[in-house]
């Protein structure tokens, strides 16, 4: 063995001379906790401080300590830079020597610059490991597949981000957030025990595409959360094994994702040990078998028993395997997740007008393009609706750029349509030209009845597949089922059927999908009206999903007789849920079906056959309808007569309203018996207005209308207009409209003057909408109560100041019939004050006014104090979360030795002390009205809160 010393070039540095003393204090240390000799050879090695032989001595002996130790010996023989080497290469690979990082960092280590240019070769298994999972995870994301599998587009290019809401367990919203801290724990987590980020939004909303691009992001090491390994799974492949299927979990991941090339054991080992550093995706919990029910499975709390998948993905989820481990789980809205799996809970609300605009961008770069398209959807509300669902713009946009590459005119599309079934005809005609030969001098002038027929066998067969699917609940297809169904090679490369990216869930044979569930809907539908054979028994078949009993109800009881507006069987739940695809293929099938079909479909079907199935349909709707609509119960209240819905009812409007039956509309219309139509918390989307002004236009009384709590923006209040005119109350707080809708609600509202209650609390209003708002309470002279029953003019929670604040006080002084107003939560501050005050003054109406957390401070508050001292008619006042202090105290206290109506005063969470809540009391012994004082939340000492304990109008 050659011991000499190095040459004179590779002389040790003046301040590395202890290294040789470090390892040989530290040789224990070194020994205990030095795992990886290969790799520290490996460098050595490549760098010439070891030759071939010192390698082998050092492999050949017998135990991992004994290699360490004749290690250490040679380095040190070696002299000073050869050892401060070797510690460099300790604190440049942290994954190989991870037990001596804290070591590095209290000996605080900091080599030279000779050292700092000497190579380093990583060679660590768990190193490899993670550029591994980045080069492929980086491959496989860089691209979006289109519907046509002959094109594709970068991720980079297309992805555009949507609106992103953090919410709790009862969906209220905590505010937006962005990709970038999605997996950031500073905001959001409500549940501290919990590991899974879910993030939940309706179909094709972009939730898949969202984890590809978190897997860009973390293959390009730009993802904040920081983990050296990423898994994706999507669901539906852990319920496609069999029932005896039994994997560990290093299978599952090896196996079923991807392999290390270098000591597997190692990597597997490294990964329980710290599962902190492991980040999994799982797309789609919806998509796994309907029956599926965590509570039932079996814990898999051991990583080396083989168990089922489903038990694997449970125990996961769960935390008993790898806990610590970062998950971002998907579903559709409708799907509960045990709470005690969930640390946060976050919307996808899909594109608002800016990202629709970005997005426009992206997909049509030539700017004469864009405005054209931007121009069509602004001629089309619906569509315009319908884009703020990423699938259903993509859907639009590929059409569009079909069509445009056809007319280069750009003129309208010719028959443009509003259905959701219009636009999956649409996007079937395009891609089904897609398959014509290309000419250099003849453009493709075939009409859509052309297309469709020539390419019905193709679309039987692609039916066919997704029917047999939809009958066993089934979304992933083997080769064999393919075949089965008749669907050939040609037909895949339409773009409709994907080939599932490997390894898929039936292992090495090649296995098919549609690229999304309502994809596979739309096929069902077209199957069971194109294909004569089909019966009308089963024709009707997925409308068994719609009745408490699902498929196994016999078709003979009525499709709507169930409780979708709290009517009967309410301990069965909400029978829709996780049926979304069902849904979907029942709401296709009555667009198929209608009478503007008809004139398509009678090339494909034979006209007898179609006409029995549309009976079939219709008779079995009409029946259902009159049932359902009999049976619905009603709450009175008052001058109302009120039902509340359940998000069921939106399904049931979307039906009628794909029909495009006039005659359905107006039956439906003729059994709401009540006046008094409560929609909140029922997911409700912009599109779904269409169907509600589709049924209650043909309405014929006034309607009370509440929609709060939905997702209905500027476009939704736009397709409300047809039944404006109906309306006397409009509730639409929390539904994230601009004063781009608030404006559609001046020009509407103020053409009847029959308003009596507007709700938009909590929108995103500014000042130019404030001022719509007071055009309103000008002209609208009914905005008041009616009997027994008080309205609120609610406004709180926008974006209103000084200026909004001005022109509603001006609007309300001159009302003489406004009672109720709420300004909750916006900033009109003291000069917004000092309006209402003078609104406040000598007003004949209103009752209840709430200024509460509007930055109101000393000025703002003693205007409020002086005009009440000249009001009679307020009852209610609310000032909480303000910076009223004690001289706003003794103001008030000298109107409550004048204003003898006044019966609550809430001052909550301001800056009162015992000094103004003195001059309070002195005012309660000449005031006998006033019955509630609330000050809770000042600086008030326990010990001054007992002074005023006999006073028991005051509430601490």
């Amino acid at each position: 063995m050659d011991t000499q010393a190095l040459p004179e070039a590779r002389a040790a540095p003046q301040d590395a001379r202890s290294c040789i003393r470090l390892l040989r204090v530290e040789r224990e240390r070194l020994v205990t906790h030095l795992h990886n000799v290969q790799c520290l050879l490996d460098n050595l090695l490549v760098n010439e401080y070891f030759s071939g032989e010192d390698a082998e001595i050092v492999g050949a002996c017998p135990t991992l300590p004994d290699k360490v130790r004749k290690m250490l010996d040679l380095v040190q023989s070696k002299g000073e830079e050869v050892c401060e080497y070797l510690i460099y290469v300790l604190q440049q690979i942290p994954d190989a020597f991870v037990d001596l990082q804290p070591w590095l960092e209290e000996i605080r280590f900091s080599s030279s610059e000779l050292v700092r240019g000497r190579t380093i070769v990583n060679t660590d298994p768990v190193s490899r490991y993670t550029q591994k999972l980045r080069s492929e995870w980086g491959r496989d994301s860089k691209f979006l597949t289109c519907y046509s599998q002959k094109e594709e587009m970068l991720l980079a290019d297309a992805y555009t981000e949507n609106l992103m809401e953090l919410v709790d367990f009862g969906n209220e919203s905590l505010g937006g957030v962005g990709l970038g801290s999605l997996l950031d724990d500073s905001t959001g987590v409500i549940n501290q025990e919990g590991e899974t980020v879910f993030v939940f939004g309706d179909a094709g909303v972009g939730k898949s595409v969202l984890l590809q691009k978190l897997q860009s992001l973390w293959a390009r090491e730009e993802l904040a959360a920081g983990a050296k390994f990423f898994f994706p799974f999507r669901c539906r492949m852990f319920s496609c094994f069999p029932a005896s299927a039994a994997l560990t979990l290093r299978e599952l991941l090896f196996a079923h994702s991807c392999c290390p090339e270098l000591e597997p054991d190692a990597v597997f080992a490294f990964l329980l040990r710290f599962p902190r550093s492991v980040l999994f995706t799982f797309d789609g919990f919806d998509e796994l078998h309907s029956d599926f029910d965590l509570s039932r499975v079996p814990d898999a709390a051991s990583p080396l028993q083989p168990a089922h998948p489903l038990a694997l993905l449970a125990s996961l989820l769960r935390g008993k395997l790898l806990p610590g481990a970062g998950k971002v789980l998907t579903a559709r809205t409708g799907v509960e997740v045990p709470r005690a799996f969930v640390r946060k809970k976050v919307q996808l609300r899909g594109f608002s007008p800016s990202h629709l605009r970005a997005y426009t961008c992206k997909f049509f770069p030539d700017r004469a393009l864009q405005v054209r398209v931007l121009n069509q959807l602004d001629a089309s509300p619906h569509l315009c609706t319908l884009c703020s669902v990423p699938l259903f713009c993509w859907i639009i946009f590929r059409c569009f750029r079909h069509f445009h590459g056809a007319h280069e005119d750009g003129q309208p599309l010719p028959g443009l349509t509003v259905t959701l079934t219009d636009i999956f005809l649409l996007m079937t005609e395009a891609h089904l030209n897609r398959a014509l030969p290309t000419s250099l001098v003849q453009r493709n002038t075939r009409s859509q009845v052309e297309t469709l027929r020539s390419g019905q066998e193709t679309l039987r067969a692609l039916g066919r597949l997704a029917y047999w699917g939809m009958l066993k609940n089934l979304f992933v297809f083997s080769q064999e089922e393919v075949e089965a169904a008749d669907v050939q090679e040609a037909d895949l490369q339409l773009g409709f059927v994907r080939v599932v990216p490997e390894p898929g869930p039936l292992g090495d044979q090649p296995a098919y999908e549609f690229l999304h569930i309502t994809l596979q809907s739309f096929f069902t539908a077209l199957f069971l009206v194109a294909d004569d054979k089909v019966s009308t028994k089963e024709l009707l078949k997925f409308f068994g999903e719609w009745m408490p009993g699902g498929r196994t109800a016999a078709l003979a009881l009525p499709l709507f007789r169930l409780g979708c507006l709290g009517g009967s069987n309410p301990d069965k739940g909400d029978p829709f849920r996780n049926n979304d695809h069902v849904q979907f293929t029942n709401l296709f099938l009555c667009g198929l079906l209608s009478k503007a079909k008809q004139r398509l479909l009678r090339h494909l079907v034979p006209a007898v056959a179609l006409r029995r199935k549309r009976k079939a349909l219709w008779r079995h709707l009409f029946a259902s309808l009159r049932s359902y609509l009999k049976s619905l119960p009603r709450t009175n209240t008052g001058e109302f007569n009120q039902v509340q819905a359940m998000p069921t009812f939106i399904w049931m409007l979307r039906c009628i309203y794909e029909t495009q039956s006039q005659q359905v509309g107006r039956l439906a219309a003729r059994g709401i018996c009540a006046n008094y139509i409560k929609l909140t918390y029922c997911n409700a989307c912009s599109a779904d207005c269409s169907a509600l002004s589709f049924v209650l236009h043909h309405f014929r009384k006034q309607l009370a209308l509440d929609l709060d709590n939905n997702n209905l923006n500027d476009y939704g209040v736009k397709e409300l207009r047809p039944c404006f005119g109906r309306l006397t109350v409009i509730r639409l707080s929390v539904n994230q409209i601009t004063d781009c809708g608030v404006k559609v609600l001046y020009e509407e509202l103020t053409k009847y003057k029959i308003l009596t209650f507007l709700g938009l609390y909590n929108n995103q209003i500014t000042n130019v909408g404030a001022k719509y708002v007071a055009k309103i309470v000008e002209e609208c002279t009914n905005l008041t109560h009616l009997k027994r029953h008080n309205f609120l003019h609610r406004l709180g929670s926008n974006y209103i100041t000084s200026e909004g604040g001005k022109c509603l006080a001006s609007a309300i002084k001159k009302s003489k019939s406004i009672m109720d107003v709420g300004m909750w939560g916006n900033k009109i501050g003291d000069e917004g004050a000092k309006a209402f005050a003078e609104a406040l003054r000598n007003h004949p109406s209103l009752c209840n006014l709430s200024l509460a957390f509007n930055g109101i401070s000393t000025e703002g508050g003693k205007s409020l104090a002086k005009a009440l001292q000249q009001n009679s008619s307020v009852k209610i006042f609310w000032l909480t979360k303000n910076n009223l202090d004690d001289e706003v105290a003794e103001s008030l206290a000298e109107m409550l030795e004048v204003n003898q109506t006044l019966t609550d005063l809430w001052l909550i969470q301001n800056q009162i002390t015992a000094k103004g809540v003195s001059c309070l009391a002195d005012a309660l012994r000449k005031n006998s009205t006033i019955l509630d004082i609330c000050l809770n939340g000042n600086p008030i000492k326990p010990e001054e809160i007992g002074v005023f304990q006999d006073e028991k109008r005051f509430h601490f």
